[in-house]
């Protein structure tokens, strides 16, 4: 069974664009540092799709990656109490989908990402992963 997420990362730091640029490789997902995140990060499967959030600079959902390598120790913790997953530029939406839509709609006010703003990897169920397609006009 396929599984849902989100992923934010600043689009100053990694962006939709370098994700594309990392081609069929993909690159790390890294640097999470919260143990809810780190959590959902183990959590993750082959195959998974992920929303691509571009959060502080825009605040809006801008794309879909796909998990290519479950969840392994991050290269960039020096203690190895987190992880990170490899994942793969998949589409990006014509239209960014902005939070202040995600908010006005009733359907999905129950995501983490309105309800837990500060947690930067969470599940997204299939109803609303649905949602957020259409309203950004993708499969």
């Amino acid at each position: 069974m396929k599984n849902y997420w989100l992923l934010k990362s600043e689009p100053d730091v990694w962006s939709i664009t370098q994700q594309k640029k990392a081609g069929k490789k993909g690159a790390a997902w890294d640097g999470v540092r919260n143990y809810q995140a780190r959590n959902n990060l183990k959590k993750m499967k082959f195959g998974d799709l992920c929303f691509f959030y571009h959060s502080n600079i825009g605040k809006e959902i801008v794309g879909v990656v796909k998990i290519i390598k479950e969840a392994f120790i991050d290269k960039t913790d020096k203690k190895k109490r987190f992880v990170a997953v490899q994942v793969r530029f998949d589409e990006e939406f014509s239209t960014p989908i902005s939070l202040e839509k995600i908010k006005k709609n009733k359907d999905i006010s129950h995501l983490p990402l309105i309800k837990q703003s500060r947690l930067s990897v969470m599940p997204i169920d299939y109803k609303s992963w649905k949602i957020i397609c259409k309203m950004g006009k993708i499969k």
